[in-house]
């Protein structure tokens, strides 16, 4: 019966407007975006005019997750279709093709290469060093000249805030990394292709430092900047694993007391809204090129971020936690035969390998695809949709989301439960509230059965 709906589906595409030829793919990947984007309603100051008006040509997916809450490991799991608890694949310094599990696996450029695509990309797609040309028929990573400016003079007045700063630099537009790459992507998509192409685009920002042209920090001026919502008895009810997520961030210098103290709180924020009006400023430029191009009409964009990032909520700088701030993430979707809407049902990042080679028509990779296909959801973004989005946070440390619940159970058995209908700010933990222990019993049964050990790791990243 699957199988008879899948090829429905596929019919379906096809009569809307994939024809004979295949599609192109558009991949843009951005880091450390949050919902603080216009059409995902997370701060009310945030301008993307570019973000938002793609997100009315296809389908937004209001209820995304990334499967990681840290690059590493939310990257290998979104470009492998495999889940960390499978890999074993859970922080920065674990590349993929140390996993036992993943030394076959097709990372889903090296899929689209292998079957016909001319494939290219530009910034950040994988993290760290290991770049893996061979999956690629054309890739760089260009340094990025505003990195250069922490290591003169922090602008903040935070304490030892190095890689961490923030503020407005004195720098060329046309030197920042992001607009280098964007313009990259704009004069490829002048091209004529003897092939499909898959074109990958990373964009850094707003990944720390938070550095931006002044232009856009003008925007946003301290007096008139809106911190998030927080309320002062936020951690009272959280269990002792929720309290050490927490904890840790205090080892950095860019944590709460440091912010708060300091004075910094609103340029912090004020910060990551220019940053990421910047990021959405980068994604016209593309999107504008594409428009002007041949390859209009049969290309599909997809737009995601690696993770969410806190500015405080909960005392929390950051990502590195289960709650919301750090798994929710932007995803469009938009393209021929995809409708127009918005999905509120939960979804994760690792969905995205499945649906592209849903949608492309390509043969199934080596490893078994842990996500599930989009495809019906890109056909109707209310359709019925009963899977939680999981999020993974080391060994044994889960969250599922649903479109009412944020279930959370640490690896010592500690457990969070908020209802999202009441409390979108997951402010009360109801897990020890006997009225919910049915729920929790429910959701509990859906987390991964297979914890894998560590991956092997490396020293250095860069």
């Amino acid at each position: 019966m699957r199988l008879f709906a899948a090829v429905i589906l596929c019919v379906g595409f096809a009569a809307t407007g994939w024809g004979a030829a295949k599609p192109n793919v558009l991949f843009i990947a951005i880091d450390d975006l949050n919902d603080w984007v216009g059409c995902l309603k997370g701060h009310p100051q945030v301008k993307t005019p570019n973000i938002d008006a793609l997100s009315k040509r296809g389908v937004l997916f209001s209820n995304a997750h990334c499967q990681a809450p840290i690059c590493n490991p939310s990257r290998v799991s979104l470009l492998t279709g495999v889940l960390p608890s499978t890999s074993g694949i859970y922080e920065l310094n674990q590349p993929h093709h140390l996993s036992p599990l993943l030394k076959k696996a097709h990372t889903l450029p090296a899929h689209f290469k292998a079957n016909g695509y001319q494939v290219m990309g530009r910034g950040k797609i994988y993290h760290g060093r290991y770049k893996y040309p061979d999956d690629w028929h054309d890739f760089k990573t260009a340094g990025d000249a505003r990195l250069k400016q922490f290591r003169i003079k922090a602008i903040s007045s935070v304490p030892n805030i190095k890689v961490r700063d923030f503020g407005p630099i004195d720098l060329p537009e046309e030197e920042f990394g992001d607009l280098v790459n964007a313009r990259w992507a704009a004069e490829q998509l002048k091209q004529e292709f003897k092939k499909p192409f898959f074109m990958a685009v990373g964009i850094r920002l707003p990944h720390v430092p938070l550095y931006a042209p002044k232009r856009f920090f003008g925007r946003h001026p301290e007096a008139k900047v809106q911190l998030p919502q927080i309320i002062k008895e936020d951690l009272k009810d959280l269990p002792p694993a929720g309290l050490e997520i927490t904890r840790y961030m205090y080892t950095t210098p860019l944590n709460h007391d440091s912010v708060t103290q300091s004075g910094e709180w609103k340029n912090a924020v004020g910060a990551y809204l220019a940053c990421t009006e910047f990021v959405d400023h980068c994604v016209g430029v593309i999107l504008k090129a594409l428009d002007k191009s041949s390859h209009a009409k049969n290309t599909i964009i997809v737009l995601w971020s690696d993770h969410g990032w806190h500015l405080g909520e909960k005392e929390h700088w950051a990502k590195r936690s289960l709650w919301e701030e750090s798994t929710r993430v932007p995803l469009i979707l938009a393209g021929p035969g995809i409708a127009k809407g918005t999905s509120p049902r939960a979804v994760g990042l690792i969905d995205l390998y499945p649906t592209l080679n849903a949608l492309c028509q390509l043969p199934p990779p080596p490893q078994k695809l842990e996500g599930r296909s989009l495809v019906t959801l890109l056909e109707n973004p209310k359709a019925a949709w009963p899977h939680p989005a999981l999020t993974t946070f080391h060994q044994n440390d889960h969250t599922l989301r649903t479109e009412k619940w944020r279930y959370i159970r640490y690896a010592n058995g500690d457990e969070e439960l908020y209802d999202h209908d009441k409390d979108p700010n997951e402010w009360t933990n109801l897990a020890k509230n006997p009225n919910y222990q049915k729920i929790i019993a429910q959701l509990k049964m859906k987390l991964p059965k297979v914890n894998a050990p560590n991956s092997p790791e490396i020293t250095k990243t860069k």
